[in-house]
């Protein structure tokens, strides 16, 4: 039996992977805070993994062939001491614990927003250069467990998904729902007239991807999509009219819509203990910029996306349906 651990089986990433896998024939061992999703572990163990793995709990545990690691502060803004706290951290307490005992294949998942600058970006590769300040400190917390990870002998395969979305979500499409259901969702006005193209993965391409490198057994850096870049507008005018949100009146410029986030930005920061603002540059950017990624590395390496984005899509319609 393939004895697999999974962290965050309590979020929407982990969960979705740790089911994968146990329809793939693996134990899944899920490791987070708070329990895990339903069927997403054989077996649930409770552990902030800011702090060190305690000897009670390793000794209890069988050898594991896998690990994919998926915990983490998953959000757009945010003071940085929290995202070093629970997403850099974890990685160091599993890096320390694991050069003890190294895996067979060790998987972070990781984010393209460590490519992100505030701007268009168009056939990034994992190649492509990486900012030299990351975009906010979600990123940057990303982007230091990485190298964290890169640095250790572990047999390791960083994936990079693209805007994880899918039944479950809690990260990107619920932000964007909330804000066009009270009437605060503007549509933004590029300087060149034109409308945004977008990469994104269904959720059940992820968790196929994760299984198809765990099997390939290869050392690197993927970027995670589903190869079908859609134009965001016309992708949020298709979800509005399918869940009866009225679709955006009120056109606001790109530049103008920027320059008010940083404002909410510095409020937050100055006065709000850094609750997290209306609107973000990080969200503007992800709305009214392109940001498209060429994936002929994954796609050579672990095959064509699993779930088309016609069929991602209309799943995540009728899961929001059912959630009223």
């Amino acid at each position: 039996m393939i004895t697999t651990l999974v962290t965050g089986t309590s979020g929407f990433v982990g969960s979705a992977i740790g089911r994968h896998l146990r329809g793939q024939g693996h134990h899944v061992i899920g490791l987070s805070r708070t329990p895990p999703r339903d069927g997403s572990t054989d077996r649930a163990i409770a552990h902030d993994l800011a702090l060190p793995l305690p000897p009670h709990l390793t000794d209890a545990l069988p050898p594991i062939d896998y690990v994919v690691h998926c915990a983490a502060l998953s959000a757009p803004w945010g003071p940085p001491q929290a995202f070093d706290r629970n997403t850099l951290r974890p990685v160091e307490t599993l890096a320390r614990h694991f050069a003890k005992a190294p895996p067979r294949r060790f998987v972070h998942i990781s984010t393209t927003a460590v490519h992100y600058r505030l701007a268009d970006q168009t056939g990034l590769t994992e190649d492509s250069p990486l900012p030299p300040t990351p975009v906010n400190a979600y990123a940057a917390a990303k982007r230091a467990a990485e190298e964290v990870l890169t640095a250790t002998d572990l047999p390791l395969t960083i994936l990079r998904p693209r805007a994880v979305f899918g039944p479950g979500d809690t990260v990107v499409f619920p932000r964007i729902l909330h804000a066009a259901r009270a009437g605060l969702l503007p549509r933004l006005r590029r300087p060149d007239g034109g409308r945004a193209q977008s990469d994104l993965i269904h959720v059940d391409t992820l968790a196929a991807y994760v299984a198809r490198a765990l099997a390939a057994d290869r050392d690197g850096t993927f970027i995670l999509t589903n190869a079908a870049p859609v134009v965001t507008h016309d992708l949020l005018e298709t979800v509005f009219a399918a869940l009866g949100i009225p679709e955006p009146r009120r056109e606001v410029g790109l530049g103008t819509a920027m320059l008010a986030a940083r404002g909410f930005e510095w409020r937050s920061r100055l006065f709000q203990n850094w609750r997290e603002p209306p609107v973000t540059r990080f969200g503007v950017s992800s709305l009214g910029h392109h940001k498209t990624f060429d994936i002929a590395r994954t796609l050579a390496a672990f095959g064509p996306p699993a779930v088309s984005m016609q069929d991602g899509i209309a799943s995540f319609i009728d899961w929001q349906r059912t959630q009223g």
